[in-house]
């Protein structure tokens, strides 16, 4: 055989396998390049989401640093078990159990943004009522820097308080979480439901969250009307808009069953309802069917809210009534 010719079929080869690495070797850079390349491009897309306002909101973050800017938020997150996470709450939050304490407080409808940015978070919840200070989106500047924030719209029931709950803790990754609140509250609301199951001349409620003279209630498609359906009970405002400022002759010429209250800020609510003038011709005020609601659990829409049911359902209800209804209705 031809050394030469041996010597220059080697070198060939040689020449082949190297040729043949280097474009393995390109190829190899080329994926990893592209799959960098990939990674990179959905950090900055993040996922999409649609919060409870019907807003699109991108999320390109793990959340761990969440600042709620609403009661009703913060007991859900801490009934979630995820109160650790939070880094700022507003200030209405501040008696919340379970809440870290020293945790920055926020104005709930003028939130300090400059404070927020500090902190750094990986999402604001927050509520539809925070832009009701100014009527203007008060974290309008922290959207534009790219902090993710999510609303949760005002609950119109107590399945939309359900669907609030469901749609946090998907956000945080709670799902078996929020599946055993949500489980847990329809429970307790169906033993609530069937407490009253045999009244049939239902009682006439009206419910006060603001005393004279800026007397205010709520009507159709707000959480409370609900709540006094649920208990058996028909609200004197219940055909009317969901916020509503009757006036005192209104309410008069309606003559509740029963007034409920969550008033707290003046010391004596009750009092001062049997004091207006014309009240004394209302049944609830003659019959002494005037009774306080606790003020947190009536007025935020979250898991606690079966608190305020329990309350106004053995107000409205007496034992009396209700074994006096289980024996007419045989």
């Amino acid at each position: 055989m031809n050394k030469d010719i041996f010597t220059t079929n080697k070198n060939e080869s040689t020449r082949i396998i190297k040729y043949i690495r280097s474009i393995i070797s390109c190829f190899s850079w080329l994926v990893i390049l592209i799959i960098l390349l990939l990674s990179s491009c959905n950090q900055t897309k993040g996922k999409e989401i649609i919060d409870r306002s019907g807003r699109t909101v991108v999320i390109n973050r793990a959340i761990n640093r969440i600042v709620s800017t609403a009661p009703s938020n913060t007991e859900i997150i801490t009934d979630l078990g995820q109160a650790h996470k939070l880094v700022a709450i507003d200030i209405h939050s501040a008696n919340i159990d379970s809440v870290p304490s020293g945790l920055p407080l926020l104005d709930f409808f003028y939130p300090d943004a400059e404070i927020i940015i500090n902190l750094q978070p990986d999402i604001i919840i927050a509520s539809g009522h925070n832009p009701t200070g100014t009527g203007e989106d008060p974290f309008k500047l922290l959207r534009d820097m790219d902090i993710p924030v999510v609303y949760i719209s005002m609950s119109k029931s107590i399945e939309d308080i359900y669907l609030d709950i469901a749609f946090i803790a998907q956000l945080l990754q709670a799902e078996k979480e929020g599946e055993i609140l949500i489980n847990s509250m329809k429970t307790q609301v169906q033993e609530i439901t069937q407490r009253t199951e045999h009244i049939q001349n239902k009682k006439s409620v009206y419910f006060e969250i603001s005393t004279a003279p800026d007397m205010i209630t709520f009507g159709k498609d707000s959480f409370i009307d609900d709540m006094i359906s649920i208990i058996g009970a028909s609200n004197i405002f219940g055909n009317d808009a969901w916020f509503v400022m009757p006036g005192a002759e209104s309410i008069i010429e309606r003559n509740p069953d029963v007034i409920l209250t969550n008033v707290n800020y003046i010391s004596d609510p009750i009092g001062e309802i049997k004091m207006r003038p014309g009240f004394n011709h209302i049944n609830a005020v003659i019959n002494n069917q005037i009774f306080y609601i606790d003020n947190d659990s009536s007025s935020r829409p979250s898991s606690r809210v079966i608190l305020a049911l329990r309350q106004m359902s053995e107000a409205v209800y007496s034992d009396r009534d209700l074994t006096h209804a289980k024996t007419q209705s045989r």
